[in-house]
């Protein structure tokens, strides 16, 4: 803690002690009687213990947290529910698992690290991947269920429950959407905080053994430069299935020659505005998802391409904050495809491109902050396979490729936040599968398609922020629609729909985000 001149103070907080600070302060750890309010409100929803229960037994647990909050929360959180026998097995756990080391740190690794026994083997190996993402970073969701899915055989309402069984122990955070959770809610507008003690206790857990042999290779902060016992033990491959990297520039000579014949995920993390792809990408042939995250300031060229030519397993493409590589290689399994912040136009030839080509299987196609993107490639229609198109917070798409009634599997069209949209297609009408439409914030959107009663699969509409002036006739027959969301000003234009379409609800958008 310091004092400048002007009278203000400066408060550093830090895990570690800081070098010859003027004035430092020890926080203390919880009393008995905060302690258990805590402990109790993770435990049991309230401050005390609930009549019937043992508060012997729960002082005991209480008493092995030793006073530390986040011990205190995410055990208390694993006891939840549970009857007293399995808390008197935690509590042997607990005791058997005191350290040497009365170091605060050492001693909450000890104490999660018995409360994660309760964990599904699954479970248990998730948490563990939450240590390849930076610290005190907010994680998309969707980067989150994609490398599970892609990871253990999980589909993805599976790892989503996952991801909610985590956070109800205190493992980890939800950073939530007011509509996350609902159907055809996307979880790109989610994240994921883990508090930089669970972080650490998942790397930590991931460290045993020789490095060679780890499921996890990952760097625990950013460095210049690889870490030096990665190039002392590349003397024979590395077992990892996930690798994650944090670096600043990289260019051809900064990498080391590596294997990684079991990798499966590939997590790039860096922040510059120069970076070469490193080279033994192109011998990972079992990867299924890359992340690419630029989290510099400015947009990056990404070099030799490449090397995409053998990763004919790859699944799931992330790139985040840079500039979409001048590519035509194809990518014949890919499925899930998202452009980040990224720069499209100035690396993609739309009159030339043929997507179907490149991107033959893909499912699902999220476009998000790309604010150079004008208009898709009409040839995006090839692409049957296509279940979901997300085109979000792009400020100058001003129209849709008139073709896409092709897309005979797209179920999910959102469109939000595109303010120069005027209109949608009338070709939109013929998609037999769409089931969700979001037209959210497309604030020079005044009509929907006249013939979009056609659309006899669709079940859900968001319109919030969006100045419809009317409501084409032929939405009364809309058979499948049970829920509009729209402004409080718009209610009135869905009334005689409403009455019109059996089960249908219209709500106001301000309701909707209580």
């Amino acid at each position: 803690m310091s004092k400048n001149t002007h009278g203000s103070t400066t408060l550093v907080v830090s895990r570690s002690k800081l070098a010859d600070p003027r004035t430092t302060y020890d926080v203390e750890l919880l009393n008995e009687h905060d302690a258990m309010s805590l402990f109790c409100l993770s435990a049991f929803n309230q401050k005390i213990v609930p009549s019937g229960f043992s508060r012997s037994l729960v002082k005991q647990v209480v008493h092995e947290c030793k006073g530390l909050p986040l011990a205190l929360k995410v055990i208390g959180a694993s006891l939840k529910d549970r009857p007293e026998k399995y808390w008197q097995g935690a509590l042997n756990r607990l005791s058997r698992g005191e350290p040497a080391d009365e170091h605060h740190e050492s001693r909450v690794f000890s104490h999660m690290e018995a409360t994660l026994e309760i964990l599904d083997p699954k479970t248990r190996e998730c948490f563990l991947d939450l240590g390849a993402f930076p610290e005190d970073k907010k994680i998309p969701l969707d980067v989150i269920i994609n490398m599970w899915v892609e990871l253990h055989d999980l589909d993805e309402e599976t790892a989503f429950s996952i991801l909610l069984d985590l956070s109800d122990k205190n493992l980890l955070t939800l950073v939530k959407d007011p509509r996350f959770g609902a159907l055809y809610t996307g979880y790109y507008d989610t994240f994921v905080m883990q508090h930089d003690v669970l972080r650490d206790l998942a790397l930590s857990l991931s460290y045993r053994g020789k490095i060679n042999r780890r499921k996890r290779l990952s760097m625990p902060k950013r460095e210049l430069f690889l870490p030096r016992e990665w190039e002392r033990s590349n003397d024979e491959p590395y077992n990892a299935r996930v690798v994650s990297i944090q670096t600043g520039e990289m260019n051809e000579m900064d990498w080391i020659d590596m294997e990684f014949p079991k990798a499966e995920v590939l997590i790039l993390n860096f922040s510059s505005d120069n970076y070469v792809l490193p080279p033994f990408i192109a011998k990972m042939g079992k990867l299924r998802a890359l992340l690419v995250i630029n989290n510099g300031m400015f947009h990056v060229r990404l070099e030799d391409f490449s090397s995409f030519t053998n990763l004919s397993k790859l699944r799931s493409l992330w790139l985040e904050m840079v500039y979409v590589p001048r590519s035509t290689i194809p990518l014949k399994n890919l499925q899930k495809l998202s452009l980040i912040f990224c720069r499209i136009n100035t690396g993609v030839d739309q009159t030339t491109l043929d997507m179907n080509l490149i991107f033959p299987n893909l499912s699902d196609l999220t476009i998000d902050h790309c604010d150079d993107l004008v208009e898709l490639p009409s040839t995006i229609s090839g692409i049957t396979s296509l279940n979901s198109i997300s085109i979000t917070n792009c400020p100058y798409v001003g129209e849709l490729p008139k073709n896409l009634s092709k897309l005979m599997a797209l179920e999910l069209l959102r469109l939000y936040a595109c303010p120069e949209l005027k209109s949608l297609p009338e070709e939109l009408c013929e998609l037999p599968s769409l089931k969700y439409l979001d037209i959210s914030q497309c604030a020079s959107l005044s009509f929907l398609p006249e013939e979009v009663g056609k659309l006899s699969t669709l079940e859900k509409i968001d319109m919030r922020a969006c100045p419809l002036l009317r409501l084409p006739s032929s939405v009364v027959s809309l058979s499948s629609l049970c829920h509009v969301i729209c402004d409080k000003e718009n209610l009135c234009m869905w009334e005689k729909i409403e009455k019109a379409v059996p089960g249908l609800l219209v709500e106001a958008a301000e309701n909707c985000l209580d």
